[in-house]
């Protein structure tokens, strides 16, 4: 059942011994019929209206633990909740959960951090690395960048962000249509830059296959390559580039791959140009507020970025393979 605050329960149940329907105690006490209901029941079984005894980690903490969560973190920027939670113990039980402090945290207009997923890279992954940025470290200039990416017209928190009044839960303004089995409230689209160059940005409809690669993506860098036989395309390691017909697809019009090593998403400078066309489109004056305003404000942006951008983010190829030859292993900061 809800929280109801303890003079509620006892006025519902004076109203509801008074003879009152559950659905008139309702719009009295401003609560859910089911609420009531469930208090009504309470009572028949228990005699009395306070909760049953909830299992679970307690969230409740005192004020001084709470000032102790945030100075914590007001110290060290980078601590996580969990090391939080570890050390501060609850009223009730020895320990409190992570997303308590997180809870503490928002309380104050603070975040805890997390730690950065990363992919785990055995000796053979840096190896091949390392084999990979010795051959290639002087080819970038000659290399078309590829890449697909996910936008989503959320905020920082990954959610869509709709108030509501009071009974305004399915007008129109309130309800974002979602396709179950689409691409749903979000945008994927694939583009390439290079030194001098870029591609068209294409905005993918559903879920990326071999088939839709091979014959919606391709298409649109594979004139470009044929006009410049020098240059080289690159694409990951993904199931969808590489695929038995993609390969035979480039294959039978001369188009040169770039060899990619595993689990490296890292060396592609295109992450830098999906960061610039993320901060552009929220920086605009009307952030877009649905998945087709996110998809003309992306196409718009990839036009705005200028050659001298472009150029300035593929030449970090040089600085992500001189630190990959310097680092000793695991993966690299930049």
């Amino acid at each position: 059942m809800p929280r109801v605050p303890a003079y509620l329960r006892e006025r519902a149940l004076g109203m509801l011994q008074g003879g009152m329907r559950p659905a008139d105690v309702t719009r009295a006490i401003n609560c859910n019929v089911r609420t009531v209901r469930r208090l009504r029941q309470l009572y028949r079984e228990t005699g009395r209206t306070a909760d049953r005894p909830r299992s679970g980690r307690p969230r409740v903490t005192t004020p001084a633990q709470d000032r102790y969560i945030q100075t914590s973190h007001l110290r060290d920027r980078y601590r996580m909740a969990t090391t939080t939670a570890k050390v501060t113990p609850g009223t009730h039980n020895p320990s409190i959960s992570a997303q308590t402090v997180r809870n503490r945290l928002r309380e104050a207009g603070l975040r805890a951090c997390r730690p950065v997923v990363r992919q785990i890279l055995t000796r053979h992954h840096q190896q091949q690395r390392r084999l990979w940025a010795q051959t290639h470290r002087q080819d970038w200039q000659r290399v078309v960048f590829t890449e697909e990416s996910w936008f989503c017209p959320t905020k920082g928190d990954g959610r869509i962000h709709v108030y509501r009044r009071r009974n305004e839960r399915y007008t129109e303004a309130c309800i974002l249509e979602r396709n179950r089995f689409g691409c749903g409230g979000s945008v994927m689209v694939w583009g390439g830059v290079s030194q001098h160059h870029r591609t068209e940005l294409v905005v993918i409809v559903g879920n990326l296959n071999a088939v839709r690669y091979r014959e919606d993506l391709l298409p649109h860098v594979v004139p470009f390559l044929q006009a410049h036989p020098d240059m080289t395309l690159q694409h990951d390691n993904a199931t969808s580039h590489t695929a038995s017909s993609v390969h035979d697809f480039l294959q039978d019009r001369n188009v040169s791959v770039l060899p990619w090593p595993a689990k490296s998403p890292d060396l592609n400078p295109i992450e830098h140009v999906w960061n610039l066309l993320n901060r552009r489109v929220r920086a605009s004056a009307i952030p877009p507020r649905n998945v087709r305003e996110l998809a003309g404000a992306l196409v718009e942006e990839w036009g705005n970025i200028s050659q001298q951008e472009r150029a300035n983010l593929v030449q970090s190829m040089r600085r992500r393979c001189t630190a990959v030859l310097n680092a000793a292993g695991g993966h690299t900061r930049y």
